[in-house]
């Protein structure tokens, strides 16, 4: 077969010799000449023709095909740049005439129309040879989308919309080829271009397929790995070449076509998928490990990161991985949050198949995979969803709405029943057809307040003079409300900044605001990670000046199904990593670094860390190099300082999945009871966690660096010795060895409101949990 051309975007002035490379047959027997039996068919109308040339006809089939004629069956076909167009049929094979500008034509004396191919004829190519191809009429078929599909698009309720819209190879009145659909209501005409037409639509125009604002062609012969787009006719006559919004594949960028995509990947995590919904995300253990996947080891594609990103998340226990954005994105430096294929999995590591593949093998390794998701903007980028088909579709029309403030981007309409619908069944794709367990949604308060970043005159109220967009709440809960019902076991997450009542509540239930939850099953909890981060980038003598910020999180921590987040934000842009955060001398950071690690695996509250923070590394992170895994060599001579906090990581997820006092109960105050929350002089925090059967932990944090003795804490009655589980100052992470090797006894000394204490030894800079012996 002829070779693909490399770049989608045809050369200036380019005219093609054939609309089909590859498919020619050099040497084959030429047309018949002359067109013996053809009568010339009626002319059609001028404007209608040049309607048809200039790609703004919304129904070509009405012009080109075949149709009863007076005297037989009129044959019009619209082919630039052939010599001659045969019909061929059973018993037939009559030359078209031809009528200029392309266009070949003819009555031929029958009485039903037949199932016919096209012989088409171009000039001799430079070698001489022939060139010519034999192909199916695409206007001999019938439409290819059912009259329930555009029901439901219409209603914007069609839940699998990317089984509607976009490129689908399938076979169609007994023939193969790729049906091409796209929404594009203000558009005058859409043709669909690509490597089978050397991009050049022209004879590939599109019907409108009436109010629903579709339109259609099922183009014969066209299959998997064709490159194409939609070449659109905006109102104002103008022409735009788009990518497909529903392509599920992509090139790879710079290159922007999108790709005609069949999946051939088998699952192999039937297991996973059955029982993933056994218990509730929120009363489950949740550690998850944070990606940017093409730089975790940069190089490596899909499936070699299968392998190796499993291998090093069993080994850590993490429950789940979570990817910054996954979908294509044109720019790398976005990391993927300014999104222009919603349907694709990024091609910069590999094809679709190879992504599933990626997921299957987590799934099989007892991971969970959860993908970040961005429904609150878009880029503007002119070949992608910016004014698609010439006026604002995706985005509102009003500048002041559309305009993000923050990224240069535009927001969707969510008032928009197609663009609702768009960004809906887009969550479920993500679900359905990559067995994704769960979707943190970016940005949500900039699409929850009208005001978001805008000041005075830059936002308009809403219908009730409130700063809130109704239309994005009705979004959320409809989104969230769709997913939790057709794919059971996933989990939603919000990554929202503000006091938004109700983010976690059922979208049913009503709050103090009067609006019904968002239906979030967790939600980041920004306030604990701001606070936390302030007191512990604060020298330990004037921590007790910052104690509150250490505790203030337990007072809404029952408000909201919370994650805490160490996320990429945190160690980017100069707010340096974790370690680097941390003040003293190197051995003081990591022996905070630690420390803060032990609290935040013990506190109410999943726990999400971002890649190189398991062993603390101490540069900030980078897209373009990822995390330093040399410090984790063995031949590194500080190696030992790197791999010790990664062990610890490890040892506290292995406690945390075996303790069920840190996960069961950990969105509802019986979880949880404060034994020490006022020692702000000896920077000393105390809490118990309860499981459902009211088995406890018990968590200590010394932050300062002093050894405390004989620490008498107040423990519940009923339990004769304590034994320390966890240090984070153990020897075998990096720190001073300092702890109780043996078991604490309780003594019945009332102490902090209990009626039994222990008096165990805290060592510096260092988190201990005790465990009833």
């Amino acid at each position: 077969m002829t070779a693909r051309p490399s770049s989608h975007e045809p050369p200036s002035g380019f005219v093609p010799a054939t609309f089909l490379p590859g498919r020619r047959r050099p040497g084959s027997p030429p047309a018949p000449a002359g067109g013996r039996g053809v009568r010339p068919a009626p002319r059609p109308d001028e404007a209608e023709r040049a309607r048809l040339l200039s790609g703004a006809h919304h129904d070509p089939h009405a012009l080109l095909g075949a149709h009863h004629a007076p005297g037989g069956v009129a044959f019009r076909v619209l082919r630039p740049y052939a010599r001659a167009v045969t019909v061929v049929a059973k018993g037939l094979r009559a030359e078209l005439l031809p009528e200029g500008d392309g266009f070949f034509g003819g009555v031929l004396p029958l009485r039903e129309i037949p199932e016919y191919r096209l012989h088409v004829a171009y000039e001799p190519n430079e070698a001489g040879e022939a060139d010519e191809i034999e192909i199916d009429d695409p206007y001999r078929f019938l439409p290819a989308l059912g009259e329930l599909d555009l029901y439901l698009i219409g209603e914007g309720r069609h839940e699998q919309l990317w089984q509607a819209l976009g490129a689908w190879p399938m076979t169609h009145q007994g023939v193969t080829g790729t049906r091409f659909t796209v929404w594009a209501p203000n558009a005058l005409g859409v043709r669909v271009a690509g490597g089978f037409n050397l991009w050049d639509g022209t004879a590939h125009p599109m019907r409108s397929l009436g109010a629903t604002g579709v339109w259609e062609l099922f183009v014969p012969g066209v299959g998997e790995g064709e490159l194409y787009k939609f070449d659109i006719t905006r109102p104002d006559g103008t022409h735009t070449l788009r990518a497909d919004p529903m392509a599920r594949r992509t090139e790879a960028p710079p290159a922007t076509a999108s790709v005609v995509h069949v999946s051939h990947h088998e699952w192999g995590d039937g297991d996973w998928m059955a029982r993933r919904g056994d218990r509730p995300a929120h009363t489950a253990p949740f550690s998850v490990y944070e990606v940017h996947l093409p730089s975790w080891r940069p190089g490596l594609g899909y499936r070699e990161l299968a392998e190796q990103l499993a291998a090093y998340v069993t080994d850590l226990g993490f429950t789940h991985v979570e990817f910054l954005p996954v979908a294509e994105h044109p720019y790398g430096g976005s990391w993927g949050y300014q999104v222009t294929g919603f349907y694709a999995p990024t091609a910069r590591l590999g094809t679709p198949d190879e992504f599933k593949y990626l997921v299957d093998r987590l799934h099989q390794a007892g991971i969970g995979v959860l993908v970040d998701w961005v429904p609150a903007h878009f880029p503007r980028d002119e070949w992608a969803l910016a004014e698609f088909d010439g006026r604002p579709l995706y985005e509102p029309a009003d500048p002041l709405r559309a305009a993000h403030p923050d990224w240069g981007t535009l927001e969707f309409d969510y008032g928009r029943t197609e663009v609702r619908n768009f960004l809906v069944a887009n969550a479920v794709f993500w679900c359905e057809e990559y067995h994704i367990d769960g979707l943190r949604v970016d940005a949500v308060a900039s699409m929850l307040y009208l005001d978001y970043s805008r000041g005075p005159g830059q936002w308009t109220p809403n219908e009730h003079g409130g700063r809130e967009n109704l239309d994005a709440v009705a979004f959320l809960q409809e989104m969230n409300a769709t997913v939790y019902r057709r794919c059971p076991g996933i989990v939603t997450v919000a990554e929202e900044s503000t006091a938004w009542d109700g983010v976690t509540r059922a979208t049913h239930h009503v709050g103090p605001g009067g609006f019904g939850g968002l239906g979030f099953g967790l939600k980041w909890n920004m306030g604990w990670m701001h606070d936390s981060l302030e007191y512990m980038a604060k020298e330990p003598v004037h921590r007790k000046y910052h104690h509150g910020e250490m505790t203030f999180a337990m007072v809404y921590a029952y408000s909201e199904n919370y994650v805490l987040p160490i996320s990429h934000d945190e160690v980017v842009h100069g707010k340096r990593s974790l370690v680097s955060k941390m003040p003293g001398d190197w051995w003081q950071q990591r022996a905070n670094h630690r420390a803060f690690l032990g609290f935040m695996w013990s506190h109410p509250g999943k726990q999400l860390l971002f890649m190189g923070q398991e062993f603390a590394q101490g540069a900030e992170w980078s897209e373009g190099h990822g995390p330093d895994w040399w410090l984790l060599d063995p031949t590194y001579a500080a190696g030992g300082d790197h791999r010790g906090v990664r062990d610890l990581v490890r040892d506290l997820n292995a406690r945390y999945r075996a303790t069920p006092a840190l996960w069961e109960y950990d969105t509802v105050p019986d979880g949880f009871s404060w034994v020490v929350g006022d020692a702000a002089e000896d920077n000393v925090f105390a809490f118990l966690r309860f499981a459902a059967d009211g088995s406890p932990l018990l968590a200590v944090s010394n932050f300062s660096p002093v050894v405390r003795t004989g620490y008498r804490l107040g423990v519940p009655a009923g339990t004769a010795v304590w034994e320390e589980c966890l240090n984070t100052d153990a020897a075998r992470y990096g720190g001073s060895g300092v702890g109780n090797p043996d078991p604490v006894k309780a003594l019945p000394v009332g102490r902090h409101g209990r009626p039994a204490s222990i008096e165990p030894t805290l060592p510096p800079l260092a988190t201990v949990w005790f465990r009833p012996g």
